[in-house]
C-alpha cells in the first residue's frame, strides 16, 4: 500500500504564498522556517519535508515568482499585429504584478530571492526579458540584438509605472492611464 501524502500541493502553495510575503517585505534574510510554518498553520518539519532547506525554500519562492510571470506572458496571444502583441505583454506585466504583488517584489527587489540564478545584472538574459525583446524585434522587423535597447527602455517604462501603482502613488484610473502612457511613450522609445 502506498504511503499517504501528508504534505500536499495546497500546503506547498500556501507556504510559497506566505514566504513570498515575508521575503518581499523583509528580504530573504527575514524568512525563518519557524515563523513561516506558524503563519501557514503547519510545522517546521512540513516546510523541510516540502522544500529540503531554508535556502531551497528561498529559491523556490524566486522560481515560483518567475514561473507565474512567465505563465502570464505566455498567455498573451501572438497575432499578426506585433504592436498589439507588444501592448498585450505590457498589460500582462501589470496584471501579473497586481495579481501577485509579493511575488513581483521577490523578482525585482527581494535580496536573495530574485533573478532566477541569483545574480544581479542578468535580468536582460532572463527568459521573460527575451519574450519582450523578441516582441520588440517583431515590431521593428529587426534582429533580436537590435531590439535589446528599445526593449530595455520599454521595460523601464512599464516597471516604473507598475512600481508607482503598487506603492499607491498613482491616482484612480490607473489602468486607463497605464495603457495611455504605453501607447504614447512606447512608439517614441521604439523609434529612438
Amino acid at each position: 500500500m502506498a504511503r499517504p501524502r501528508v504534505h500536499d500541493d495546497a500546503l506547498r502553495a500556501r507556504l510559497l504564498d506566505e514566504a513570498s510575503s515575508i521575503v518581499a517585505t523583509g528580504g530573504a534574510a527575514g524568512l525563518t522556517v519557524r515563523d513561516l510554518a506558524g503563519r501557514a498553520g503547519t510545522s517546521p518539519s512540513a516546510v523541510y519535508s516540502l522544500f529540503g532547506s531554508r535556502e531551497d525554500l528561498v529559491r523556490a519562492v524566486g522560481d515560483e515568482a518567475f514561473a507565474r510571470f512567465a505563465q502570464r506572458l505566455a498567455a498573451v496571444p501572438r497575432t499578426a499585429d506585433p504592436g498589439a502583441d507588444l501592448l498585450g505583454l505590457g498589460l500582462a506585466y501589470r496584471e501579473n504584478a497586481l495579481a501577485h504583488p509579493h511575488f513581483y517584489r521577490v523578482m525585482f527587489g527581494a535580496t536573495g530571492a530574485g533573478l532566477q540564478d541569483g545574480s544581479r545584472g542578468s535580468a536582460t538574459a532572463s527568459a521573460t526579458f527575451l519574450v519582450l525583446r523578441d516582441a520588440v524585434a517583431r515590431v521593428l522587423d529587426a534582429p533580436g540584438t537590435a531590439a535589446e535597447e528599445p526593449a530595455l527602455g520599454l521595460w523601464a517604462l512599464v516597471h516604473g509605472l507598475v512600481e508607482l501603482e503598487l506603492d499607491g502613488l498613482l491616482p484612480e484610473g490607473s489602468e486607463q492611464r497605464y495603457t495611455h502612457v504605453l501607447r504614447a511613450a512606447g512608439p517614441a522609445i521604439l523609434g529612438g
